[in-house]
């Protein structure tokens, strides 16, 4: 059950879910890099407590937290501890190649999922999809059932706490954002 695998922390699920498949309505692939946010750290959106906009992150664990960032691009949270998220930064994309280059514009399979504003975009996801329970339709998550060989750094794209080791990556994969 997804929620008793998300009810701990962010940091290590946000490591153990490098390599689970993650579909949304058919489309996706293998997440390849996450970041974890917990509810003491400054990074976090819960830091101050909880407001409407991060709500989602005090519900139950196992459910989506989707926000808007810089009021560009929308960002995919999954939600674990209360208070506490992991980013899906980048995916291998595996399905839905055509509808991920129709949404994103763009042809080299590199270019879909590298990131955490191209992945929503390539897989259709806005804020409906907020506070959604992940174990059901429209998404399809199946954890790893080995752990994969990772790698761990820095976050990246935050203004505090940004030495935390709380970035994690499929080990020389050539889909993550930024390299480690």
């Amino acid at each position: 059950m997804l929620s008793t695998f998300f009810s701990r922390s962010a940091v290590e699920v946000a490591g153990e879910l490098i390599g689970a498949s993650l579909l949304v309505a058919g489309v996706g692939g293998i997440i390849v890099e996450t970041e974890a946010y917990q509810p003491d750290d400054p990074a976090s959106h819960a830091f101050r407590g909880p407001t409407p906009r991060n709500q989602a992150m005090f519900g139950p664990p196992g459910h989506a937290y989707v926000y808007r960032s810089y009021g560009i691009h929308w960002c995919l949270n999954f939600v674990c501890l209360p208070g506490s998220a992991m980013l899906i930064r980048a995916l291998e994309p595996r399905h839905g190649l055509d509808t991920m280059r129709a949404r994103r514009g763009v042809e080299p399979v590199r270019l879909l999922c590298s990131g955490p504003g191209r992945l929503t975009q390539a897989l259709g996801i806005d804020l409906s999809f907020n506070a959604l329970p992940l174990d059901r339709a429209p998404f399809d998550l199946t954890v790893p059932g080995e752990k994969a060989k990772t790698v761990s750094g820095p976050r990246i794209g935050i203004t505090r706490a940004m030495e935390l080791p709380w970035r994690f990556g499929l080990a020389g994969s050539a889909f993550a954002s930024k390299r480690f």
